[in-house]
């Protein structure tokens, strides 16, 4: 028997919505409203500020005492731009960023290839050991480089120290892994059978990978390489620490415009540069990992044991191994060894002496209990801003302008991750120290630069974790009749609680090791670990030597403990965060 039709003009009845759920809607619309405001002013006043003093600093008229006058003076440009010496270092920029972004894709693929298409004992060991670099801060790196590549070295014969070529093999160290993790990503995903048809029809294993399989990891490795040239052309700690092999980099030249010679007007012209150059790489990485985004395939290839066939990507794998491997032994082996031989004078050093060749100064021991609690006043600093910015970005918003907002406040976060540190300190420099001198003298600029570095990765590492949350479950309670402060407090709680504690972990590792922006605001009398790193490379003596190494190392584990302990509280079903 047919139904019947409904009458005409009446319409169907519709079920309402629970009663949670319309309050979920609007009760806490004002706090995300809050929520949004106190990251947006994090960004106005710590990030876009200082970026736009920096940059209004290279094109202002100034007085004779160097202060802007509000006029439009393009002179410096001229000048600074027509000058050889500038370009050379620009140069050298471009160079040793194509360098070691060439050195890190050619070892990165084949390795990528070994550690996930191809099963073998220790493969996970084996993956975690390419990981290392991303725990490691940039200083660390740079003295363990010196420890291998120095005249009583490991490998002081080759007469690389302090040369360009070990600026490169610092750079492959750091981000062989970035290409592993996005091309061995993709690569993992991958049909085989395509590849295995093409060898059914006759081609050859090199011709296969190339017609067939290399088409389709190309978003992945144009994506990857794009990401290394960002990194290898804002590599200020690995270069400063390495000697500033050649004419140095734009980085490394800003630092002495500002803090040797006190041309802040040159300094802006070539943070500008550098800015443009950071720019066009972050733009070539976004375009390329929306297409290795598209290209991605659900689902895992199972990996095939290694064949006689796979010798050269095991090749390649086992180089990359030593290339992570011998830095690290070299560094712990020099900070072990001193005049008096082998044993932990270096390590006592640490609480006694402030190295040779300085006058005064503070021993690597004070300089640790300065970093120490710099990195926990930017870790605070940092979670109240991170804390509501993922709430905020994690939230269902039913309005397309909501919506709207919300891919704007991302999008916005991803600045202060593309802009080098070295811009923020010289940012903060003109703008910050410059309207609160007191606010500099006091210390507090060095943990608020910081933690506008660390919040974009705080947040990367909150906003999982609250992803990993079921929908349903927030359903569920509203069903149930709780109110949307509940559903916050007893659903999304115990995911945030431990999210925070990842949050936190990032943010003190990234804090602790900080040096581009530190090296610009950290007095003289109280420098971070990092800093007095940098300068005890710097200074003749074997002491200075030793000492560097050991707290170097010291600095290594710090760094690395706070990371591991930061991801153990991460809960199961949350995705681990990129970019670090």
């Amino acid at each position: 028997m047919p139904t019947p039709a409904p009458a005409r003009g009446r319409r169907r009845a519709t079920p309402r919505p629970p009663r949670g759920r319309r309050a979920a809607g609007d009760g806490l619309a004002p706090l995300w409203l809050l929520s949004a405001a106190v990251p947006v002013a994090f960004l106005l006043l710590l990030f876009a500020w200082p970026v736009a003093a920096m940059l209004w600093r290279g094109v202002a008229s100034v007085d004779a005492a160097g202060d802007p006058t509000g006029g439009l003076d393009l002179s410096a440009f001229a000048q600074t731009l027509g000058a050889s010496r500038t370009w050379r270092i620009l140069g050298n920029t471009l160079a040793l960023a194509a360098a070691g972004t060439a050195a890190s894709v050619a070892l990165g693929v084949p390795t990528a290839f070994a550690l996930h298409r191809r099963a073998f004992p220790g493969r996970g060991l084996a993956r975690a050991v390419v990981t290392v670099p991303f725990v490691l801060p940039t200083v660390v790196v740079g003295a363990a480089f010196r420890a291998l590549l120095a005249a009583d070295g490991p490998l002081g014969w080759t007469g690389l120290d302090q040369t360009s070529t070990a600026v490169v093999m610092a750079m492959v160290f750091f981000n062989v892994s970035v290409v592993v993790r996005q091309v061995g990503g993709l690569w993992a995903a991958l049909d085989p059978r395509q590849a295995e048809a093409a060898r059914t029809l006759g081609a050859s294993p090199w011709r296969a990978f190339r017609t067939v399989t290399l088409p389709q990891l190309a978003p992945a490795v144009a994506g990857a390489a794009a990401l290394v040239f960002l990194f290898c052309a804002s590599a200020f700690g690995i270069v400063q620490t390495l000697g500033r092999p050649g004419p140095g980099t734009l980085e490394t030249e800003i630092w002495a415009q500002t803090t040797v010679y006190l041309d802040l007007r040159t300094a802006a012209v070539l943070s500008t540069v550098q800015l443009a150059v950071v720019l066009a790489a972050i733009l070539a990485s976004g375009a390329a990992a929306a297409r290795a985004r598209r290209a991605l395939r659900l689902g895992e290839a199972p990996a095939r044991p290694l064949t006689r066939a796979d010798a050269v990507p095991a090749a390649v794998t086992l180089a990359v191994l030593a290339l992570v491997v011998a830095p690290i032994l070299a560094l712990l082996a020099g900070s072990l060894h001193s005049a008096e031989g082998w044993g932990l004078r270096n390590y006592r050093l640490l609480a006694t002496s402030p190295g040779t060749g300085f006058a005064g100064g503070v021993t690597p021991a004070q300089a640790l209990e300065q970093s120490l609690r710099t990195a926990v006043d930017a870790t605070v600093v940092t979670l109240v801003v991170a804390v509501p910015l993922a709430l905020v970005l994690t939230r269902p918003v039913r309005s397309r302008t909501g919506r709207a907002a919300q891919r704007a406040l991302d999008g916005a976060l991803l600045l202060p991750l593309g802009v080098s540190a070295v811009t923020v300190g010289f940012g903060f420099i003109v703008s910050l120290r410059a309207a609160a001198p007191d606010l500099a003298a006091s210390g507090a600029l060095v943990p608020l630069a910081q933690s506008v570095i660390a919040v974009p990765l705080a947040v990367r590492a909150l906003v999982p974790v609250l992803g990993a949350v079921d929908p349903r479950l927030r359903e569920a309670a509203r069903t149930l009749g709780a109110g949307p402060w509940r559903v916050l407090a007893t659903v999304d709680g115990p995911f945030l609680a431990r999210g925070v504690g990842v949050a936190a972990g990032f943010a003190f590792a990234v804090s602790l090791g900080e040096f581009g922006a530190t090296s610009f605001l950290a007095a003289a009398d109280r420098p971070t670990l990092p800093v007095l790193i940098a300068r005890l490379i710097g200074r003749p003596g074997a002491d200075n030597h030793g000492m560097a190494l050991a707290a170097a190392v010291v600095l290594a584990v710090l760094s690395a403990g706070a990371l591991l302990a930061c991801e153990r509280l991460r809960p199961r079903g949350a995705a681990p965060s990129g970019g670090l």
